[in-house]
């Protein structure tokens, strides 16, 4: 039987995959490149639906709460350019959003199902290292008090 689930998702204390994608702008994003900071990184199945939305918006509502953490916040999921674009610049997301071509950075996290992108939300230490990982749609407080200040 396929299950529509990859599995659970990489265990806090796990070393993060490092990764480097393009995001809405075409500007490139490596993960390794972020150390010294907190990273959000928000698993998503697609842009512009009700849950993606509001799950979004709540870690856009919450950007003061984020920056007093030292924490940077990243979308992710297989859309294009120009629809994470559209998307961002409809809600006024003040984080990029990364174009994850095919999930293959997705598959690496455990967040790539047969079908879609399984809603899942990582934060890493300014290490590297996992500090907090949840399917779903955790609370964004929830998620940032695992970042280290």
């Amino acid at each position: 039987m396929l299950s529509l689930f990859p599995g659970p998702p990489l265990a806090p204390g796990t070393p993060a995959p490092d990764f480097t994608l393009l995001d809405q702008d075409g500007n490139e994003v490596t993960l390794s490149k972020l150390r010294g900071k907190n990273v959000v990184l928000v698993f998503y199945p697609r842009d512009n639906t009700p849950v993606c939305r509001t799950q979004l918006c709540e870690f856009r509502d919450e950007s003061t709460l984020t920056a007093s953490k030292n924490t940077l916040v990243f979308g992710i999921n297989p859309g294009g350019d120009r629809s994470h674009a559209g998307f961002r610049d409809k809600q006024r997301l003040p984080f990029p959003l990364l174009v994850d071509t095919g999930g293959k950075v997705a598959r690496v996290y455990n967040s790539k199902g047969p079908l879609w992108i399984v809603r899942t939300v990582y934060l890493i230490g300014p290490d590297g290292v996992i500090r907090f990982a949840q399917r779903g749609k955790p609370v964004p407080a929830d998620v940032l008090s695992a970042a280290s200040a």
